[in-house]
This record gives structure tokens, C-alpha cells and sequence, in this order.
């Protein structure tokens, strides 16, 4: 019955985002017009704070590590506070240049198609991990719930084909539509397992109060394999990177906003939303009294529920887990699929592009189907992906600027260089630590950058000033920007 349930949650997620007219323009799939209303542009944004890894990989980051988990909350909050003023300005931009991927930011505002491609490029490879992410957590959702591991693949395939499904036939308006029952469900989820851990435990004050008799260490963030630094550098590299918005699948819902004030709303109230995260964090420090110490990191969450709640509310945990990474797969095999097509492979005429754009999503959805078939580390693909991403950050942030006085050979030679050393460091597995690879790889990215400028600039003396964008891009200011 339990299975039957969440399968049955599944396809109502994935029917949800089919309901209503297929988008037949490009514009109309990626960006709805540029129209969105403000809840709408909401549910889209807050949907990146509640994805599987705030469902499964921060309850296990707090079972091992206590509250070093915090981490999360603290680079959200930060990213909220640089988005603020980072979002406006990207959406004029997009909205005077006609935007509708990272990718066309890069090309129009350095005036380099060759830099667009290699965004569009290290934009698609790294969005692939997280892809894998999502459908990764949503199989282990149901394996955890269900007790089946072939429960765990099949889902994973009904729901990749689900996925592709509604994006391909409404767009960003699909999305937007699962994304608005999908915070609910999460937030209901988290509150009942909450409620369910605290009466299992005895409350707040007992789960502290054990943790600081028998395991000290897990109340601040120097416990053993986190520490200090592991905290730091993933707050900073993560920061930095979300601050920016380095996450290519986040720009077309910017560009959808229907004004900057709606974006500096959402912003306002997104850096609240964050303390959201602290139920999961709760959770898997109340599991650290409910479950043996051998318990996977993945699974504290669903086998705490598990323990402590009827099989009628696990159903509910799961199909919100479920929703949880509907929502962000589908975002981000948009994200991937507008980036090729828009950047990558140009074809002409509104339904080639659309054709196009469907088998990308699928090609996106299917490969990270299958590498997640055979992956588990939540933590880690999340990780690289926000290491990787952030090699853009000095790009994003030139480009920010009213005047670019910066050229695209440095730009891309920094890039190249910060995403060659996180694929060293991750691939071949350097022992650094408790460091973040992202953040060790963007120092000899600025290093290559800085040295590649001033020869830029001693060679050619008119390089000191402006680089034209493409057509012109209407001025604008970093400040808070008015709609």
C-alpha cells in the first residue's frame, strides 16, 4: 500500500506539470514571456533552498557532523543578501539584451561568442552532477520509504520520463506549477517528521542537552571529518558562487520575473526561508538518539521517519521528497538543454528549436539517470557542482559592471584553468582535507585571470578601457535597480 501510495504521489507531481496549453516559442518555454507574477517567481526561487540534499544530505551532515550541517544555512542566507542586489541587475540586462540563458550574459556582455560557448560548456558538464543528485535522492526517497531496491530504480525511471514529460510540453510555466505544490508538501513533510522526532526524543532541550553530555563535539563545527575549515570554505566557495547566481538553470527564472521589485521581494524573504533548513538539522540530531551510529548519512532521515510515524505520513515524506527533486531535475535539464540549443547549436525557426530542445532535455535526464543508478554521495555531487560553477563567478562579477574593462581571453583562460584543477583535485581524489575544491581551484583561477589582463592590457593600450558589448547593452548600475 505504501508503495502504491508514493508511486501514486509521482505521477501527480508529473501530471500537475503536463496540465495546461503546450509553450510554442522559445521564449514562451525558457522565460513565459518575462511575465511570471510575483508568488509564481517565488515558488520558482525558494524551490533551489528545499531540494533533496536539505531532505536527505543535511539530516546525514547532521548525524555525523552535528552542526556543521549549519553550513547550509549559512551560505544561503549569504547568497540571499548578494542576490538582492545581483538579481535586479541581471534581469534588466536580460530583459533590454533579450536573455534567455547564462551563456548570452557572457557572449553580449564581453562581446566573445567564444566565451559564451565555454559557459555554455562548463555550464552543462557541471549542472549534470546535480541533475544526477536529484534523481539519485528521489530513488533513495522511495528504496528508504519502501523498503525496495527495485522500487528505488523504477522510480528513478518514472520519474526521469515524467520529468522530461512536462517540460518538454509546458516550459517553465510546468515547472512553476509542481514548484508551488512542491514547498508545500516540503514544508508539511519537514514539520511532521520534526513533530515525530522531538515527541520520539522528548524535545528541543533533550536532544541538546544528551549531545553535550556524550558528544560535545557534534555542538560546534569541529567535529571529526568537517572541522573548521570544511565549514569556512564551503560557506565562502558556496556563497560566492550563489551570490552571483553561478547556477545556470536559476537565470531563466530571473528573466521571468515580471519586474526587479519582484525579485528583490523574493529576495528579501528568502534569506528568512533558509531557517526552514534548521528542521532537517534538528532531525538528524535527534537521530543521533534513535539510531545506531552505523546508519548511512542518506538514509537518517526516512529511517527516523520510519520509526517514528505511521506508514500513511511516511507516504507524505516521500512523495514531498519526491517533489523535492522533480522540481529542481526538471529547472535544471531546462537549464542544460537551453544552453546547447540557445548557445552551443543554433538552428532556426521556433519549432526546430523546440524539437531541439526536447531531446536535449531527454539526453540531459536519461544520462543522469543512469549515472545515478549506480551513485549515492548526495553531498558530494553537490559539492563539485558548486565548485565547478563558481570557476564563472569572476566572469559574472566584470560583467556586472556598467562599463566591462576586463577581456574575454583572460576570462576564459581563468575559467579553463579554475575548472581543470576542480576536476584534478575531484578525479583524482588529492587529499586536501576538509577544503573545498572549489575554492582552491578559483585561486589559480584569479592567478591566471589577473596575469593574462595585464599582458592584455601592455599589449594593447586601448584595452584599458571599455569592451563594447554586443549591440550595445543599456546602461545600468549594480545598486538596487528599479522595475
Amino acid at each position: 500500500m505504501l508503495t502504491v501510495l508514493i508511486f501514486g504521489g509521482i505521477f501527480l507531481i508529473g501530471a500537475l506539470g503536463i496540465v495546461g496549453r503546450k509553450a510554442t516559442t522559445m521564449g514562451e518555454w525558457t522565460v513565459s514571456g518575462r511575465n511570471l507574477p510575483r508568488w509564481t517567481s517565488w515558488f520558482l526561487q525558494a524551490g533551489e533552498s528545499l531540494t533533496t540534499f536539505s531532505f536527505l544530505g543535511l539530516a546525514g551532515i547532521a548525524f555525523t557532523g552535528g552542526l556543521s550541517a549549519t553550513f547550509a544555512i549559512a551560505y544561503l542566507s549569504i547568497a540571499a543578501i548578494g542576490l538582492y542586489f545581483v538579481g535586479p541587475r541581471i534581469w534588466r540586462l536580460g530583459r533590454s539584451r533579450g536573455y534567455i540563458s547564462q551563456a548570452d550574459f557572457f557572449t553580449d556582455r564581453f562581446n566573445s561568442p567564444m566565451l559564451g560557448k565555454l559557459a555554455a560548456v562548463v555550464g552543462a558538464l557541471f549542472l549534470l552532477p546535480y541533475l544526477q543528485l536529484q534523481l539519485t535522492g528521489l530513488g533513495l526517497i522511495v528504496e528508504l520509504a519502501t523498503g525496495s531496491k527495485s522500487g528505488r530504480g523504477l522510480s528513478m525511471v518514472v520519474a526521469s520520463v515524467l520529468v522530461i514529460a512536462f517540460v518538454a510540453w509546458a516550459g517553465i510555466r510546468g515547472i512553476a506549477r509542481v514548484a508551488m505544490l512542491k514547498d508545500a508538501l516540503m514544508v508539511i513533510a519537514l514539520v511532521l517528521v520534526l513533530v515525530a522526532v522531538l515527541i520520539s526524543v522528548g524535545g528541543v532541550p533533550h536532544i541538546f542537552g544528551e549531545l553535550a553530555t556524550h558528544s560535545p563535539d557534534l555542538l560546534t563545527v569541529n567535529a571529526p571529518g568537517y572541522g573548521t575549515t570544511f565549514f569556512l570554505t564551503s560557506v565562502i566557495i558556496t556563497g560566492i558562487g550563489a551570490g552571483l547566481n553561478t547556477f545556470p538553470h536559476l537565470w531563466p527564472p530571473l528573466f521571468a520575473a515580471k519586474t526587479g521589485a519582484v525579485l528583490r521581494d523574493n529576495y528579501t524573504w528568502l534569506g528568512l526561508y533558509q531557517f526552514a533548513l534548521f528542521a532537517p538539522i534538528i532531525v538528524g540530531c535527534g537521530a543521533i538518539l534513535i539510531l545506531p551510529s552505523t546508519t548511512r548519512g542518506n538514509a537518517v532521515l526516512l529511517t527516523t521517519a520510519h520509526q517514528t510515524m505511521p506508514d500513511s505520513l511516511v507516504a507524505v515524506i516521500a512523495i514531498a521528497g519526491a517533489a523535492a527533486a522533480m522540481v529542481p531535475a526538471a529547472a535544471i535539464a531546462m537549464g542544460i538543454s537551453s544552453l546547447i540549443s540557445q548557445n552551443l547549436i543554433v538552428v532556426t525557426g521556433e519549432r526546430r528549436k523546440l524539437r531541439l530542445n526536447t531531446v536535449f532535455v531527454a539526453a540531459a535526464v536519461l544520462l543522469s539517470l543512469i549515472f545515478g543508478l549506480t551513485n549515492y554521495d548526495i553531498a558530494g555531487l553537490l559539492l563539485l557542482t558548486y565548485g565547478g560553477l563558481a570557476q564563472m563567478a569572476p566572469g559574472i562579477l566584470f560583467g556586472l559592471a556598467n562599463k566591462v574593462k576586463v577581456g574575454a581571453v583572460p576570462i576564459i583562460l581563468g575559467m579553463i584553468t579554475g575548472v581543470v584543477v576542480v576536476g584534478w583535485l575531484t578525479f583524482a581524489h588529492v587529499d586536501i582535507g576538509t577544503w573545498d575544491s572549489g575554492l582552491i581551484a578559483l585561486a589559480p583561477n584569479l592567478i591566471v585571470f589577473a596575469i593574462a589582463e595585464i599582458i592584455r592590457r601592455s599589449r594593447t593600450p586601448a584595452a584599458r578601457g571599455e569592451v563594447p558589448a554586443a549591440g550595445g547593452v543599456a546602461e545600468g548600475s549594480l545598486a538596487v535597480d528599479t522595475p
